[in-house]
């Protein structure tokens, strides 16, 4: 087993969100939910080198497997396109639902292209975001549910105090995520022209809060149907930035990445 650490969408250099990729591992899925747990990283990638020469890429949260999280995947993407000799591109799929991605290497950095994904069909009653967020809200937009493949509950709110300050109720939200097949609120507002900043929801514990969200970026490019800068981490003291690049045939979501010391 070879364990490579990395963050990812860092704002700066020394930042990002904490991703481990793990290669050359045969375990069963509990034993790889097991070794996910016992780190305490936000996310660990583990790579699947099939016959044919093609990878499948597998996706733990300590609480849980997940269909997909990007920024373990831009943490793959560095592993398998920043060695020497490594290709500029590439084409993985993910464990769960089998949904490719492209992995490309450009002069800018690193990105993923994906596409949009069904979202479930969710009912979102009035009093629900007010329920999960622990307060009563008042959104700017009406709550949606998008995906790129790990779809998310997308709230509007105001402004970036009324961002920061959010304290939800974790468990409510895990337990409507689980009922209705969503992985997780994502909280975000407008800063400018194409400038969001956001927090996401998802794990149980308040400590293992995402710096950087992929998924919910894509999401929100797909249902604002434009490209845009997202940032996040400021409550988690790790400020990040992800850089979506929309398109009608592929978003493409890109960021920073680095070894971690």
């Amino acid at each position: 087993m070879i364990v490579h650490s990395l963050k990812c969408f860092g704002a700066a250099p020394g930042g990002g969100n904490a991703a481990l990729v793990v290669d050359n591992d045969h375990g069963t899925q509990a034993q790889r939910q097991a070794f996910t747990r016992e780190r305490q990283v936000s996310a660990c990638v583990f790579l699947d080198r099939q016959a044919d020469g093609s990878i499948v890429l597998d996706y733990f949260y300590p609480h849980t497997r997940s269909p997909l999280c990007l920024h373990a995947t831009l943490a793959a993407a560095h592993v398998l396109l920043a060695a020497p000799g490594a290709p500029a591109a590439l084409t993985i799929t993910t464990a769960m639902r089998g949904q490719a991605l492209q992995l490309v290497r450009r002069a800018e950095g690193l990105f993923i292209g994906l596409a949009p994904q069904p979202a479930p069909a969710v009912q979102v009653e009035k009093y629900v975001p007010s329920e999960l967020m622990g307060q009563h809200m008042h959104l700017l937009s009406p709550p949606v549910v998008a995906s790129v493949g790990s779809p998310k509950l997308l709230l509007e709110v105001a402004d970036r105090t009324t961002l920061r300050a959010l304290r939800p109720n974790l468990e409510l939200i895990a337990d409507w995520s689980a009922l209705h097949k969503v992985n997780g609120c994502y909280a975000y507002c407008r800063t400018g022209e194409h400038e969001y900043e956001g927090r996401n929801f998802n794990h149980l514990d308040p400590a293992l809060e995402d710096s950087a969200t992929g998924v919910a970026a894509g999401a929100l490019a797909a249902h604002v149907q434009q490209s845009l800068r997202l940032h996040q981490g400021h409550v988690t003291q790790q400020p990040c930035l992800i850089d979506v690049q929309y398109g009608a045939q592929a978003i493409w979501v890109g960021g920073m990445v680095q070894r971690s010391t």
